[in-house]
């Protein structure tokens, strides 16, 4: 692949398996510097403590990161029952605590109010913007912020084991902007024995699984070869829920200069879909009436 000034033009996705104690942002910085690659992006944060599924998007595959943002994601984490912490997980510090354990049955009932349309509050520690502010910088200068609720989509939450009367094993699949870390405050609340986060791991996130994943050791150890050139996932796969569109060669052309181009195959007038020539994709866009409309040039 072709090296620029400022790195190589490279273009995919790398599914990597997020080990705990690492920022999602320094995870893409390594990546970035393993492929030499120009620039690269992530498609959803996970917490320094969490780990799992981070798909990192290279070159022209950023411009699709907004697709497995929005994607719906899998979640597998162990509740902590008896005790509050300031930032909803292991990490912070306690502070309050309960006696109270809930049976089988009154956490499964309790977990009917966390599925569908719910409204989650995001935790103290969290990258969410308070009058310009980062929550989590506010909450290391000790003040303590009201932060809105926030609409949240919960397909499935699931009890998947109980090993012990203080902690309850579940896997939730929700869409974008979910805390894992806010469903176990406030399970507990629900419960009235209090709750925290003990583990966090994702296991999917759109088209991305943990199986398909690679460790941050095979990264490193890959760096600058074509070994781990050959992991990369093509950007395309992050479109695989949009309509994919043929163009005529005229078509190609055209929307590869940002132009409406004429495509050999139809969608729902108005719909959002990605035209492809030659087997690559040129283009996402607008369907009307014969053309795609491209909102983002893939070059």
């Amino acid at each position: 692949m072709a090296r620029g000034r400022k790195g190589r033009v490279v273009s995919g996705w790398l599914v990597v398996d997020k080990p705990a104690g690492i920022g999602s942002t320094a995870v893409v910085n390594k990546v970035k510097w393993a492929f030499g690659a120009q620039k690269a992006g992530h498609a959803g944060t996970l917490d320094p403590a969490a780990t799992g599924v981070l798909a990192v998007a290279l070159g022209e595959a950023t411009k699709t990161v907004p697709y497995i943002t929005d994607a719906l994601k899998c979640y597998r984490f162990v509740v902590r029952f008896g005790a509050a912490t300031g930032t909803d997980d292991a990490e912070g510090e306690v502070i309050a605590r309960s006696d109270l354990r809930p049976s089988d049955a009154e956490v499964e009932a309790a977990l009917a109010a966390f599925r569908g349309d719910i409204l989650q509050v995001p935790p103290q520690v969290s990258a969410v913007k308070i009058d310009g502010a980062r929550a989590y910088d506010l909450a290391r200068e000790g003040e303590v912020v009201e932060i809105a609720a926030r609409e949240l989509w919960v397909e499935r939450l699931t009890l998947i084991a109980r090993p012990d009367a203080d902690h309850v094993e579940l896997e939730m699949v929700c869409g974008k902007g979910g805390y894992v870390r806010s469903v176990a405050r406030d399970l507990g609340a629900a419960l009235g024995c209090l709750g925290h986060v003990l583990w966090l791991r994702r296991l999917w996130s759109g088209p991305f699984s943990v199986r398909d994943a690679v460790t941050m050791d095979t990264v490193e150890a890959g760096a600058g070869t074509e070994a781990l050139d050959a992991l990369l996932k093509p950007l395309e796969i992050a479109l695989a829920d949009l309509p994919e569109l043929p163009a005529t060669a005229e078509g190609a052309v055209r929307l590869r200069h940002g132009n409406p181009g004429e495509v050999t195959r139809g969608a729902e007038y108005g719909a959002e879909a990605w035209a492809s020539f030659e087997g690559r994709a040129i283009a996402v866009g607008e369907y009307r009436a014969g053309s795609l409309h491209p909102a983002r040039v893939f070059v």
